[in-house]
């Protein structure tokens, strides 16, 4: 991977209208406020919802993040073996074929659950979220002073 290399991420769960929708918008500001524009993000299900969780739709308004036009997605797995990071939300048995680094970040599903417990789910996705991107950055510095 190098500074001019697109690096792929799927965030990537049963319906993709919980805990993957939540992890692509801290994903999108990630990308946006450390100026990593060489960072492609997809999002999607294996069997997606109709519509986002309206409990994640909530939280994530009180974040300022307005998820209420966002409709869940299908992913290939062509997409996701196009991707250098994989990180599915605790409900997958995912298995690629590539050499993509795939990531089980067991989080509990926000459905049906209350305010309390999704605002739990949503801190610990933000926290994964960053932390995925200081390795980018690190990863990126690393082989920017190599060069």
């Amino acid at each position: 991977m190098s500074d001019t290399d697109t690096i792929r991420i799927a965030f990537v769960c049963v319906q993709n209208a919980g805990r993957s929708q939540m992890a692509t918008a801290y994903a999108e500001r990630e990308r946006a406020e450390r100026g990593l524009e060489s960072v492609e993000i997809h999002s999607g299900g294996t069997h997606p919802a109709d519509a986002v969780h309206d409990v994640v739709v909530e939280v994530m308004s009180e974040e300022e993040f307005d998820l209420s036009s966002r409709t869940p997605t299908e992913i290939s797995t062509e997409t996701l073996e196009s991707c250098d990071y994989v990180a599915t939300m605790g409900c997958s048995t995912l298995e690629l074929e590539a050499d993509t680094d795939v990531r089980d970040w067991d989080l509990s599903d926000p459905h049906g659950e209350d305010l309390e417990r999704v605002h739990e789910i949503r801190e610990s996705v933000r926290e994964r979220v960053e932390a995925l991107f200081d390795e980018l950055e690190n990863e990126l510095a690393a082989e920017k002073n190599a060069d």
